[in-house]
C-alpha cells in the first residue's frame, strides 16, 4: 500500500484562517535542550472537536483562528476547502454538532472571561453549512414571538438524518432537590418546538434509530427507573426500578435499527460489559457480547469526536460497524471486516498511537477521520481517503507541545496493605535514569469517578518536564475498574482511601523510582484534602503539599448553602453513604477533617482557590489557613474569576510558575 502524508498548509491557505500547527506525530527520543515554557502546556487547544457530517462528504472543526477565538469551520472532503460558517470577535464557539449533512447546531461562550462575567453561556444556534439560515434556537432570555427558548433548555441528541432538520432538547424541570427534564423536539430552521409525552420524574432520554424517543430514565430520590416505549403499544412501560447508589440495575446504551436494545451491566460481576436484553422478558441476556476484562465497559472516551456510548453504526449500511472502548488505553472492536482493515493500515502508518476512526453515519465510508493520540502526544487530525490510501493531516490539537520531549505513563496494578490492587500511572522523566528522583504523587479530584487516563495531561507532562516522577493513583472509591474497588473507598476518606496512597508511594520508593527524602504530594478537589491528609498522616514521607480547590472540612460540604450542591440529590443521597452521615457518623467526619487537625500540619504548603467556586467555596481555605501553626510556611493564592479550578492561560501560567519554584525549594538535595 502506498501511503501519501500530505499537508494542507501546502495545499490551501487554511493556515492562516485557521492558525495552527499540522504535523504528523514522531515519537523518537532525543535529547531535551532546554526548558518548555510553562505556557506551551496549559494553552487552549488549537484544534477541539472534528467530526464528519452524516454523509461523509463534509468535515466539521473547533479550531482557533489567528485571534485566538475558536471558531466552527467547515470544509467539503472533495476538495478540502475550510470556510468559517460561525465566528465572533468577543465570544467563542465552544461546541458543535451535524443536525443533518447540511446543518449545524453551535454553542457559544466567552472562554476568555471571568467565571463571573460567563456563567450561563451565550446561547445556541443553528447555520447551514454553508453559512446561511443562521437562526437562535436558545437564548440567556427567551423570546416567544421570535421563537427563541431560554437557558432552562439545553441540547439533548440529535437525529442525524437527512430527511430531518429536527434535534432534542430538555427542558428543566421539577426543583433542586429532585430535578427532572421535559423533552422537546425543536426545529432547527423555523424554531418551532413540541413536548414529546414521556413518563412523570423523567430526567434523561434515548433514542432508536429512526429517532423516535424509546427510553427513559426517570429518578426520584435514590430510586432510578428504565422506561420502555413499546414500538407495538406506543405506552411506556418499566423495565426495572433500583436504588441508583446500592444497587447495579443497568444503563440502556445502544437501540439497533432491529429493535434490539443494549445495556451495560454488571450482571452479576464484578465488572459492567455491554450485553444485550431481551425486551419480551425484561431480561438481561446471560453472555456479555463486549467485556473488558479489569476494567468497566467505557465507550467512547476521546476528546474531539463524539460517539454514541462507543458503538459506531452506518445508518446507510444500517450496520453496526464496531464498538469504540476504553481500558487503560483507548481501543476499537471491528465487527466489520472493512474497518478492521482500515484500522490496521492505519495503524501500520501511524505507530505508537492510538488511532480513532470515524466516519460518517450515512456515508459509504470513503473518507475517515483519525485522531492520532498517545500519553506523550495531545493529538493529531487526519483525513484518511479509503479509495486512494491516502493520508491529509488538518492539525496539531497543541502544535506547541513538542512529543520527542514528553515522558512516557505506564499504566500498573499495585498489592496495598490489605490485598486490594490499586491501578495506578506511572510516568517517569524522559531522559533521566529513572532511579532516585524527586517525585509529585498526584491525586484525583472526584473522588467518585475515573480520574487517570492514558492521555497526554497537562500538569503531569508538565512536572516531568521539570525532573519530576508523577505517579497517580486510582485509589479505592475510583470508578472504572469494577465496583469492589469503588465500594471499598465508601466513608474512607482520610482513612484507607489515604492508605492507598500512602501504600502506592511507599511502592515507589522500594522500586528505587525516588528519592524518599524529595516527595511532595499534589491535588486539586478532594485531591488537595488528600494532600492535606497526607502532610498530617505522613509527616515523614512528604516534603510539601500542593493543595488547590481542596476540601479542608467535610461538614462545610453540607452546610455551605450558596455552593452549587447544596440541598441537591447527591448531598442530600449519595454524600451519606459514600463520605459519611452528619449524624451518624459525626466523629468520624470531624477526626477525618483537615481544619480539625491544622495543628499537626508543619510541612511548607501552598494553598490556592479560586474566588468565584462553588463547589468547594473559598471558606475551605479561609478557615483552614487560620488554624494552621503561625510556624507553618503556607503560600496562600487566591485568583478572582476563577472557580473550581483554573480557565485563564495567565492564571495557570502564574500557579504552576510558583509551583516549579515551591518544588525546588523543597526538593532540593540537601
Amino acid at each position: 500500500m502506498k501511503q501519501v502524508l500530505t499537508t494542507m498548509c501546502r495545499q490551501l491557505s487554511v493556515c492562516a484562517i485557521i492558525a495552527f500547527s499540522l504535523t504528523v506525530p514522531v515519537h523518537a527520543q532525543t535529547p531535551v535542550q532546554e526548558k518548555i515554557p510553562v505556557e506551551n502546556f496549559f494553552k487552549i487547544s488549537q484544534i477541539q472537536k472534528v467530526q464528519m457530517s452524516p454523509d461523509g462528504k463534509s468535515i466539521g472543526m473547533l479550531a482557533m483562528n489567528k485571534d485566538q477565538r475558536l471558531v466552527l469551520s467547515v470544509m467539503d472532503t472533495a476538495t478540502l476547502a475550510p470556510r468559517i460558517v460561525a465566528g465572533y470577535d468577543k465570544t467563542d464557539v465552544v461546541s458543535f454538532y451535524w443536525v443533518n449533512s447540511r446543518r449545524l447546531i453551535f454553542d457559544t461562550n466567552d472562554i476568555r472571561a471571568p467565571l463571573g462575567e460567563s456563567r450561563g453561556g451565550n446561547g445556541i444556534f443553528a447555520v447551514n453549512s454553508d453559512g446561511t439560515q443562521f437562526r437562535t434556537l436558545i437564548g440567556n432570555v427567551g423570546d416567544d414571538k421570535a421563537r427563541v427558548l431560554n437557558r432552562v433548555h439545553e441540547l439533548h441528541s440529535t437525529i442525524g438524518s437527512n430527511e430531518t432538520d429536527i434535534v432534542y432538547v430538555v427542558r428543566q424541570t421539577g426543583t433542586r432537590k429532585n430535578p427532572t427534564a421535559a423533552l422537546l423536539k425543536l426545529d432547527t430552521v423555523t424554531g418551532r418546538n413540541e413536548v414529546v409525552p414521556t413518563p412523570v420524574n423523567s430526567v434523561d432520554f434515548m433514542m432508536d434509530k429512526s429517532g423516535q424517543a424509546r427510553i427513559a430514565v426517570t429518578s426520584v430520590d435514590n430510586l432510578t427507573g428504565i422506561e420502555y416505549k413499546d414500538e407495538k403499544t406506543q405506552q411506556w412501560r418499566n423495565l426495572i426500578t433500583f436504588d441508583s447508589i446500592k444497587e447495579d440495575g443497568f444503563v440502556p446504551t445502544f437501540f439497533a435499527p432491529d429493535g434490539q436494545l443494549y445495556v451495560k451491566a454488571h450482571n452479576g460481576q464484578d465488572t459492567t460489559s455491554i450485553y444485550s436484553y431481551d425486551l419480551e422478558k425484561n431480561k438481561i441476556d446471560s453472555t456479555p457480547l463486549v467485556s473488558t476484562k479489569g476494567f468497566d465497559f467505557q465507550g467512547g472516551y476521546e476528546k474531539g469526536f463524539d460517539f454514541s456510548d462507543g458503538f459506531v453504526f452506518n445508518k446507510k449500511q444500517n450496520k453496526l460497524l464496531g464498538v469504540i472502548y476504553e481500558t487503560d488505553a483507548g481501543g476499537a472492536l471491528w465487527l466489520d471486516e472493512k474497518w478492521k482493515s482500515y484500522q490496521a493500515k492505519i495503524d501500520k502508518a501511524l505507530p505508537n498511537t492510538v488511532n480513532t476512526l470515524s466516519g460518517g453515519e450515512n456515508s459509504d465510508d470513503e473518507f475517515i477521520v483519525i485522531n492520532s493520540h498517545s500519553d506523550i502526544h495531545p493529538a493529531s487530525f487526519l483525513i484518511y481517503n479509503t479509495k486512494t490510501d491516502k493520508f491529509t493531516a488538518i492539525g496539531d490539537r497543541k502544535p506547541d507541545v513538542d512529543s520527542k520531549a514528553m515522558s512516557y505513563k505506564d499504566f500498573v496494578r499495585i498489592k496495598v496493605r490489605d490485598g486490594l490492587e490499586i491501578p495506578t500511572y506511572v510516568t517517569i522523566p524522559r531522559n533521566s535514569t529513572g532511579k532516585n528522583l524527586p517525585m509529585v504523587v498526584m491525586v484525583h479530584g472526584g473522588p467518585h469517578l475515573r480520574g487517570v487516563h492514558w492521555d497526554w495531561n497537562a500538569e503531569t507532562q508538565f512536572l516531568a518536564s521539570r525532573g519530576y516522577v508523577v505517579i497517580e493513583p486510582e485509589f479505592r472509591s475510583s470508578q472504572g475498574y469494577g465496583k469492589a474497588l469503588y465500594k471499598a473507598g465508601w466513608k474512607q476518606w482520610g482513612l484507607a482511601m489515604q492508605d492507598d496512597v500512602t501504600d502506592i508511594t511507599k511502592w515507589a520508593i522500594e522500586k528505587g523510582y525516588v528519592d524518599p527524602k524529595r516527595i511532595c504530594i499534589a491535588g486539586a478537589s478532594y485531591g488537595g484534602y488528600a494532600v492535606l491528609m497526607g502532610l498530617i498522616k505522613e509527616p515523614e514521607m512528604y516534603r510539601c503539599g500542593i493543595s488547590w480547590v481542596g476540601v479542608t472540612d467535610i461538614n462545610l460540604l453540607y452546610d455551605v448553602t450558596w455552593s452549587d450542591t447544596a440541598g441537591t440529590k447527591g448531598t442530600r443521597i449519595g454524600m451519606p453513604i459514600l463520605i459519611g452521615d452528619q449524624e451518624k457518623d459525626a466523629a468520624q467526619l470531624k477526626a477525618t477533617s483537615p481544619v480539625e487537625l491544622a495543628s499537626r500540619l508543619t510541612k511548607p504548603l501552598i494553598l490556592a482557590y479560586g474566588i468565584e467556586d462553588r463547589r468547594v467555596p473559598l471558606v475551605h481555605g479561609e478557615r483552614f489557613k487560620k488554624a494552621l501553626p503561625a510556624s507553618t510556611k503556607v503560600e496562600w493564592i487566591t485568583y478572582t474569576g476563577e472557580g473550581h479550578g483554573w480557565r485563564q492561560l495567565k492564571n495557570n501560567v502564574d500557579f504552576w510558575t510558583r509551583v516549579e519554584k515551591f518544588l525546588e525549594e523543597n526538593t532540593a538535595v540537601k
